[in-house]
């Protein structure tokens, strides 16, 4: 009966937040009936397992939502990300229209940009490209999604996206975690996305497909839409409705100041990561007022805030001009962080729940019996999680919170790096997320105007084809090699 709860509970969520009920609401609900079919006590579920995880993640990772969301939003209304989409457009053209839609989405997302941000930013780029360039309009989606959502999102050494955040106080971790291997995987997520671009590309071509008859779709339009909404603010770290608060700037933006900011975030984060926080004494940290904790266990999360903090005050000194309405503009990027933060923590308190009721050992002991070793289990534990709960952040914590113990211990007898098990974990949640139901699919859809029946097989050979054969890669290579 316990497993029968779980899945119940399980398929509750999935189908109510499909149909764009707030997980606020349904990870709550979801878990007691969890709780409530295995004979566990409700009340303690919900105020000390629930509640405990959730605070707890949002005590980890709030900064990184909030500083993310605010640095995506001044980004945007400072004209910056769109001085760098023209910027490419004027570079490459309409001739490699296709090329430059994903270099643009990944040079933005790299180097801090909330990917919402990004997706409402690089759509009507892509509609003047793909309109010159006579390419279809249906395969806007999939060229966003593979700038945006993929190797600059899990693998890509450095990325400050939550993806690559969420594995570092687990696993003691840097953001530039297994810098060889993420490279590796990046290349290959981003040669076969433009190979499979490229082969849809000509097939449209010879068959004399187009870009398609009709207006384009407003890409404003989505962020107005609560149904969306609901389903994209677990999905990512940005809520939609805030796209249009603010004062977006008139004012062209020379591309050296658009791209300064971007730069700050990596170099910041690459010396805090490997030169400023190593060489500075925080023993103090394991005093029992700073919750009994070390530096490998926040680090981390303490790179990727400073180098956050430090673009937007790059940002907002170069740009003070362009940004007359700044506190409207400061006020929408934060209020942008509150809904995906506390979402994500929901569905985090869910898995809690659901990680303490006693038929989850038998789940537990399926993943760790998988064959194929500690690395193969924790890839098919994200990737499964990712995919039920449509969020790759989600997914991963649910994961990490109930197995990231056990996996250290393993790393630990069987010599295994920590650096590589982050590795295999960011990749891992950003394959099968990618699901019909994932929040950032159906947003990106929406702000192209375009549907599943057009254009989601792409966006699955982009997004999840190229990224499961990276994974596949990354494990196979620190299987021999180990982490480098």
């Amino acid at each position: 009966m316990g497993l029968l709860g779980i899945f119940v509970a399980l398929g509750l969520l999935i189908w109510l937040a499909y149909r764009g009920w707030s997980v606020l609401l349904l990870a709550p609900a979801a878990a007691l009936v969890a709780a409530a079919v295995s004979r566990e006590p409700l009340l303690a579920h919900w105020t000390q397992t629930f509640m405990g995880s959730a605070a707890q993640f949002l005590a980890q990772f709030f900064p990184l939502f909030l500083l993310g969301a605010l640095f995506g939003k001044l980004m945007d209304d400072s004209g910056s990300v769109e001085a760098i989409a023209r910027f490419m457009t004027e570079k490459l053209g309409p001739r490699r229209a296709m090329l430059a839609v994903v270099l643009a989405g990944a040079i933005v997302t790299y180097g801090g940009v909330s990917l919402f941000v990004a997706f409402f930013v690089l759509a009507p780029m892509a509609q003047a490209l793909f309109r010159a360039a006579n390419i279809p309009r249906r395969l806007m989606p999939a060229a966003i999604a593979l700038g945006t959502s993929t190797f600059t999102m899990t693998a890509f050494p450095g990325t400050p996206a939550i993806q690559n955040a969420i594995p570092m106080p687990f696993f003691g971790t840097t953001p530039f975690a297994a810098p060889g291997l993420g490279i590796i995987a990046s290349a290959i997520m981003l040669g076969f996305g433009l190979w499979w671009l490229a082969r849809a590309e000509a097939a449209a071509r010879r068959s004399g497909e187009g870009y398609g008859a009709g207006a384009d779709t407003a890409p404003k339009l989505a962020a107005d839409d609560q149904k969306i909404r609901e389903r994209a603010t677990t999905a990512r770290e940005f809520d939609p409705a805030e796209i249009g608060h603010g004062h977006h700037t008139d004012a062209v933006v020379p591309i050296g100041v658009a791209v300064l900011p971007l730069a700050v975030v990596v170099s910041v984060n690459l010396l805090m990561s490997l030169v400023i926080l190593p060489r500075l004494d925080f023993s103090f940290l394991g005093e029992e007022r700073w919750g009994s904790s070390s530096l490998s266990a926040v680090a981390g999360v303490w790179s990727v805030a400073v180098a956050l903090a430090a673009a937007i005050a790059t940002l907002i000194a170069v740009n003070r001009r362009r940004l007359p309405a700044l506190r409207l503009s400061m006020d929408a990027g934060a209020n942008a962080s509150v809904l995906p933060a506390f979402s994500v923590a929901s569905l985090v308190g869910f898995g809690a729940v659901v990680a303490m009721l006693p038929a989850f050992a038998a789940v537990r002991d399926w993943v760790l019996s998988i064959g194929g070793g500690p690395l193969v289990s924790l890839a098919v534990a994200t990737n499964i999680l990712a995919a039920l709960t449509g969020s790759a952040s989600g997914g991963m914590t649910i994961a990490l919170d109930a197995l990231g113990s056990t996996y250290m211990r393993i790393a630990a007898e069987q010599g295994i790096d920590p650096a590589l098990m982050h590795r295999v974990a960011a990749i891992g949640s950003g394959t099968l997320d990618s699901l019909p139901h994932n929040g950032a699919v159906v947003t990106l859809l929406a702000v192209c105007g375009s549907t599943h029946r057009e254009s989601y097989l792409d966006i699955v050979m982009v997004g999840i084809a190229g990224a499961l054969i990276a994974l596949a890669a990354v494990i196979a290579l620190g299987s021999v090699f180990g982490s480098f």
